[in-house]
């Protein structure tokens, strides 16, 4: 299963770079786009969360990477405003 990094720059602008154990990431997201923080959570959840699952399909399991990285995005995202942006700087 192919897996995607995307690297995004919070409001205070932090980079971090994230990770996607499947390119349905890039359903979600799109690079040079600035996302309200909670779209952006949203928006990263979903991808994830449907990441996770297709790893369950293929493997019986999920992945727990892409939890780990929805529970550091959620964390991060409380420390900003609702309508503060995040940039997805960068999907490879």
């Amino acid at each position: 299963m192919p897996e995607v990094s995307f690297t995004v720059k919070w409001p205070d602008g932090e980079i971090e770079k994230c990770y996607s154990p499947s390119t349905v990431i890039l359903n979600f997201l799109e690079v040079g786009k600035s996302y309200p923080v909670q779209d952006f959570v949203k928006l990263s959840n979903d991808g994830l969360e449907l990441a996770s699952q297709r790893v369950m399909e293929k493997y019986g399991f999920r992945c727990t990477s892409a939890d780990s990285q929805i529970s550091r995005i959620v964390t991060a995202a409380k420390s900003f405003k609702p309508e503060e942006t995040v940039t997805c700087i960068c999907m490879k």
